[in-house]
C-alpha cells in the first residue's frame, strides 16, 4: 500500500471517529440537560407546594390574630359603651338633684324675702314703739327723782353698789358650789387614771445618789495614792478632771468634780489602781484610758436599755449615748435616767387612758431631760439645751414641743406635752423620789407664807406638810364666808405664777369668828 493510501485511510479514520465522538458527546450532554431539566422541575415543583402550603398558613395565622383582635376590640368597645351608660346615668341624676335642689333654693329664697319684708316692717313697728317707751320712761324717771329726791346718776350708783353685792355673795357661793363638784368629780377621775398608771410603773423607792467617796483599804493607801511630793495625785486630778481630797476622813478619798461622768471615771480609776495595787503615773494613764471605754460602753449599753424598755425605736444612735450619759446624772437626789423612763412609763399610760398618741407620750417622756446630759458643757437651761439636741437630730416637732413645754416655758399646743409634764410631776414628787436641799427649802417655805401675807385681809399663815399645805387664818371683820372663797383662788394662781414647787400645794383659809364677855 502507497504511503498516500495509508495516509489519507488514518485521515478517513479520524474523521470518523470525531464525528462519532461528537455524536457521543452530543447524546450525553442531552440526556444530561434532560436530567438536570428534569430535577430544576422537581425542584420548582416542591418550592411551588412549600410556598403554597407557607401562604395557607400564614393566611391562617393572620386570620385568628385578626379574630383575637376584633374580639377584643370588641370587648373593649363593651366596656366603653357601659362606662359611657353609666357616666350618662351619673350625669342625669347629679342634673335630677340639681333640678331639685334648685328648686328648694327658689322656695328659701321665697321665704327669705318674705321674711325679710316682715323684718323691715317690724323694724318700723318697733322704732315707733321705742319713741313711745322713751317718752314714757323719760314721764317716769322724771317722777322718780322727785318723789326719792335722788338724780338718776345717784340712783344707778346705789343700785350698781347694790347688785355688786348681791352678785360677789352669790358668785362666791356658786363657784364655791361649782369647785365643790368639780373638785369631786374631777379629783375621783383623775385619781383613778393616775392610781391605774402608777400600779402599772414599777419604781424604785429609794434614790441613787451621787458617789463621792471611794473606800480604802486602810489609812496607808492614802499615802500612796498621794505619791512621792503628790505625784501620783496630781496624774490622776489631771487624767480624770477631779479634785481628789484626802483628809482625815478614815479609810476613804472624797472626789469633787461637777461632771458625774468625770467623777465616775476617777471612781473607777481610783478603785482598780487600789485593787491592783500599782500606782505611778504612768500606770494611772493606761487605768484612766481603759476606764473611760469601759465608761463609754456603759453609757452606749444604758442608753439603748433604755430605749429597749421603754419600747421606743429608731432613735438617731447619738442620741441614745446622750441618752445614756444620764445614768450618771443625778436631780435632787433621783437618778435622772431612771426618771426619764419613769416619766415615759406614766406619760405613756396616761395617754392610752385618755386616747392620746401614746407613741409620741412615751418618746416626749423619755427625752424630756435630754438636756440635763450636757447642761455641763453647754450654755442655756436643760429645756433649751434639750430642743436643741431634738431638733439637731431630727426629732418630730410633737416629741420637741414635749421637750420645750415640760416645765410650762411655753404655751401647751398638745395634750401628749401635758402629759408629758404631768409624768414628769408625779415621777418627781411621789414620796422617796427626790431630795431638796435644806437652804432652798426653807426660802421656798418662807416665799410661800410671803405670798399668803401679801393679801388683805389675811391675818397669818403657816406651810405645812413639808410644803404640801398652805394654812391661812383672815380677819373675820375684813373677809366674809362667800370672800374667802375668791381669796383662796387669788392665793393658788399667785402661788403658781411666782413660786417653783414639785406637785401641788393646797390652800387652806380659816375664817373665826370669836365673842368673848364677861360676867361679873
Amino acid at each position: 500500500m502507497s504511503v498516500g493510501l495509508a495516509i489519507g485511510l488514518i485521515i478517513v479514520a479520524l474523521v470518523v471517529g470525531g464525528a462519532v465522538g461528537v455524536v457521543t458527546f452530543y447524546f450525553v450532554q442531552k440526556t444530561k440537560m434532560g436530567n438536570a431539566k428534569n430535577q430544576a422541575k422537581t425542584i420548582v415543583e416542591d418550592a411551588k407546594n412549600q410556598a403554597e402550603a407557607l401562604k395557607k398558613e400564614t393566611l391562617l395565622e393572620a386570620k385568628e390574630e385578626a379574630l383575637k383582635l376584633k374580639k377584643q376590640n370588641d370587648d373593649e368597645i363593651r366596656e366603653r359603651r357601659s362606662e359611657i351608660q353609666r357616666m350618662e346615668n351619673r350625669v342625669v341624676q347629679r342634673e335630677e338633684a340639681l333640678d331639685r335642689k334648685e328648686d328648694s333654693l327658689d322656695k328659701k329664697i321665697q321665704a327669705a324675702d318674705e321674711l325679710k319684708n316682715q323684718i323691715e316692717k317690724g323694724k318700723i313697728d318697733l322704732a315707733n314703739r321705742e319713741k313711745e317707751l322713751d317718752k314714757k320712761a323719760e314721764s317716769i324717771n322724771k317722777e322718780l327723782e322727785r318723789v326719792s329726791g335722788l338724780t338718776m346718776a345717784d340712783a344707778k350708783k346705789e343700785l350698781v353698789a347694790s347688785i355688786e353685792d348681791e352678785a360677789r355673795k352669790e358668785a362666791g357661793v356658786i363657784v364655791r358650789d361649782i369647785e365643790n363638784e368639780a373638785r369631786e368629780e374631777g379629783e375621783k377621775k383623775a385619781r383613778e387614771i393616775i392610781t391605774l398608771a402608777i400600779q402599772k410603773c414599777a419604781t424604785d423607792q429609794t434614790s441613787e445618789v451621787t458617789v463621792t467617796a471611794v473606800e480604802l483599804p486602810n489609812d496607808e493607801m492614802k499615802g500612796r495614792i498621794i505619791g512621792r511630793e503628790g505625784r501620783n495625785i496630781r496624774a490622776i486630778e489631771a487624767a480624770t478632771g477631779v479634785d481628789l481630797i484626802v483628809d482625815d476622813t478614815p479609810e476613804a478619798v472624797i472626789l469633787s468634780s461637777f461632771d458625774p461622768i468625770r467623777r465616775e471615771v476617777a471612781r473607777l480609776t481610783l478603785e482598780k489602781l487600789i485593787s491592783d495595787g500599782r500606782i505611778h503615773p504612768a500606770r494611772v494613764e493606761d487605768i484612766v484610758e481603759k476606764v473611760k471605754k469601759d465608761v463609754e460602753k456603759t453609757i452606749k449599753e444604758a442608753g439603748e436599755n433604755a430605749t429597749f424598755e421603754a419600747g421606743i425605736f429608731n432613735l438617731h444612735p447619738e442620741l441614745i449615748k446622750i441618752l445614756g450619759r444620764l445614768k450618771y446624772r443625778t436631780s435632787y437626789g433621783q437618778n435622772v435616767l431612771k426618771h426619764s423612763l419613769e416619766t415615759s412609763y406614766i406619760a405613756g399610760l396616761l395617754a392610752g387612758e385618755l386616747g392620746a398618741d401614746v407613741a409620741v407620750a412615751k418618746r416626749g417622756g423619755l427625752l424630756h431631760d435630754i438636756g440635763k446630759a450636757l447642761d455641763f458643757e453647754m450654755e442655756g437651761t436643760h429645756v433649751s439645751i434639750g430642743v436643741d439636741i431634738a431638733k439637731k437630730y431630727k426629732e418630730s416637732p410633737a416629741v420637741i414641743h414635749c421637750i420645750e413645754a415640760h416645765h410650762g416655758g411655753v404655751e401647751y399646743k398638745s395634750l401628749e406635752a401635758i402629759l408629758v409634764q404631768v409624768a414628769d410631776a408625779i415621777s418627781s414628787s411621789r414620796p422617796g423620789a427626790r431630795r431638796e436641799s435644806l437652804d432652798a427649802y426653807v426660802k421656798r417655805l418662807e416665799k410661800l407664807e410671803a405670798i399668803a401675807n401679801s393679801f388683805k385681809g389675811v391675818q397669818t399663815s403657816y406651810a405645812i406638810q413639808a410644803g404640801r399645805e398652805i394654812r391661812i387664818a383672815v380677819k373675820p371683820e375684813e373677809v366674809d364666808d362667800t370672800g374667802i372663797i375668791v381669796l383662796a383662788k387669788d392665793i393658788a394662781k399667785k402661788i403658781e405664777a411666782e413660786l417653783e414647787y414639785p406637785g401641788q400645794i393646797k390652800v387652806n383659809i380659816i375664817r373665826e369668828t370669836r365673842a368673848v364677855a364677861t360676867a361679873t
